[in-house]
């Protein structure tokens, strides 16, 4: 699942950019056509491809869900949503750039939810899991998120976004956790980091300076303790780690703000807007406050 969340953010980071692909030869309704043509096949060809690559091989069972709303204390949740808002944001901007009318764009913002459902779906036909509710809502959030901004403002005010730091957890369980820092990016939740930014500066020099407040956790070496069991079934415990939250408030910059005149730098600017720049921040957590010169 873990890499179906790095496609999204690909996808939503490289396609989110209402200047990608225009020519100015191509009517509206062959845009609009291809547009929906593109998200529908791409929607399918790519669960297709995830049911032959992954579900095929397991176990079928009844429709059913599995709670795995304690795992990786919802760390996993916050990924889903942080993939739902940039799919939804990836209908939103691809809408405008096929001249949708402004009434109906938010329509298209649905995507997030169009393409993590089936998903879903096909967990809970899956034996050795099922469907999770806790998915489905955070899945809901973050196109909700998405689609309410368009529609009360017609724009993202409120930014998604993302950071990572390698934590010292993943050599007890590099399987689980990753072996290098491109599967911790995605695998190890204790480094990672979400955020929701707003840069609240309109006419201002600096208005793409804003606040972010962010959610990570700590501690976790298993899914709902620290206890497991590796290849070749031999029990570890390490519940003597303290697993906990963190909330973080600091600073950050909304790099859409950012004025150019420049199409490639527009385009690397939205790129970058779904990371969070590392910063001063301030976290509590374990009942304390603690400060950072720079937070990433």
């Amino acid at each position: 699942m873990r890499v179906i969340y790095l496609l999204c953010i690909f996808v939503a980071s490289f396609l989110c950019n209402n200047s990608i692909a225009q020519n100015d030869s191509i009517n509206l309704k062959k845009r609009q056509t291809f547009a929906f043509a593109t998200g529908i096949g791409g929607t399918v060809l790519t669960h297709v491809g995830l049911y032959q690559l992954w579900y095929k091989d397991y176990l079928k069972s009844n429709f059913h869900f599995f709670n795995d709303n304690q795992e990786w204390l919802q760390m996993d949740k916050f990924g889903h949503g942080f993939s739902a808002y940039y799919l939804s944001l990836t209908g939103i901007e691809t809408a405008k750039w096929a001249g949708v009318k402004q009434k109906n764009v938010w329509k298209w913002g649905l995507f997030g939810l169009i393409f993590q459902t089936p998903i879903e779906v096909l967990d809970g036909f899956s034996a050795g899991w099922g469907a999770s509710s806790g998915d489905l809502v955070a899945n809901t959030f973050g196109s909700a998120l998405c689609v309410g901004q368009e529609l009360l403002w017609k724009e993202q005010k409120i930014h998604f976004k993302y950071s990572f730091t390698q934590s010292v957890y993943s050599p007890f369980r590099p399987n689980v956790l990753g072996d290098n820092i491109v599967n911790q990016m995605l695998k190890d939740y204790n480094g990672q980091t979400y955020w929701l930014t707003y840069a609240p500066l309109k006419k201002s020099k600096i208005s793409f300076i804003g606040l972010a407040v962010g959610y990570g956790a700590n501690g976790m070496i298993g899914g709902f303790d620290n206890r497991w069991k590796n290849a070749n079934n031999m029990m570890f415990d390490r519940t003597d780690i303290p697993r906990y939250r963190q909330y973080y408030l600091g600073l950050d910059v909304d790099f859409t703000k950012i004025k150019t005149k420049s199409k490639a730098l527009k385009k690397l600017f939205f790129v970058l807007n779904c990371i969070k720049i590392p910063s001063p921040a301030l976290e509590f957590s374990q009942n304390k406050f603690k400060a950072h010169w720079l937070k990433f």
